[in-house]
């Protein structure tokens, strides 16, 4: 897993994948703006209020009433990054591959709408949990590993469609390749938590599980 991160950290790096960032996180903030100010934020601003009607002092409310909302807005960009990240990500892909896994061949291509569809069920759920468990986010420690589970749910599936449908023919062989994928979701998702960085996470993930399902072959 060692060589595995530290390959992922030297391609992170490289102007293709900082370029590719840069393309998806001004894509994700257009689609957030749209959703949060158009769609969704009035909505979201009652859910919460509601929500924490139950705590005992007016200003306790309104305090976590800011928190749970800046939270929500960044969980729904975290969100857009995933799924514009599952959508572009292929050539990418193929390019890593090439470079550290010549010998590696591409076998097939992800399913654009079963790939999307990934992103949206794993971000649905996600988005699902942290709504009626989100007080959790404020205890100490606890909290820290909580929020990596939450957006370990939203990196995990989608990655592994994404990268093994490239490489990968045979079912079960995704199966083997593709254990302590959670802890590799977990990782990327570190990135989440310092704002500039976030916008790697989802990149960082996909270049993780390259890195961990083709680099099996070289052992």
């Amino acid at each position: 897993m060692t060589q595995t991160i530290g390959k992922s950290f030297k391609d992170i790096i490289s102007s293709t994948v900082l370029l590719f960032v840069l393309k998806v996180t001004f894509i994700a903030a257009a689609i957030t703006y749209v959703i949060i100010v158009w769609l969704i934020g009035d909505s979201i601003n009652s859910f919460i209020i509601s929500y924490l009607s139950w705590l005992p002092w007016e200003w306790l409310q309104s305090t976590g009433a800011k928190v749970a909302s800046m939270a929500i807005s960044y969980m729904i960009f975290i969100i857009m990054i995933s799924i514009v990240t599952s959508f572009m990500i292929e050539p990418l892909l193929i390019t890593l591959a090439k470079k550290h896994y010549p010998q590696t061949e591409v076998v097939g291509t992800p399913n654009i709408s079963t790939s999307i569809l990934l992103s949206l069920k794993s971000a649905m759920m996600m988005f699902i949990i942290f709504l009626f468990t989100f007080p959790v986010m404020f205890i100490p420690l606890v909290g820290a590993v909580y929020m990596l589970w939450l957006w370990s749910i939203l990196l995990k599936k989608p990655t592994i469609y994404d990268v093994s449908s490239l490489f990968i023919a045979d079912k079960h062989e995704i199966k083997s390749r593709t254990k302590k994928t959670t802890t590799l979701a977990m990782i990327a998702a570190a990135f989440n938590y310092i704002p500039v960085l976030s916008i790697f996470a989802a990149v960082f993930a996909q270049i993780l599980f390259l890195h961990h399902i083709l680099g099996k072959e070289e052992v």
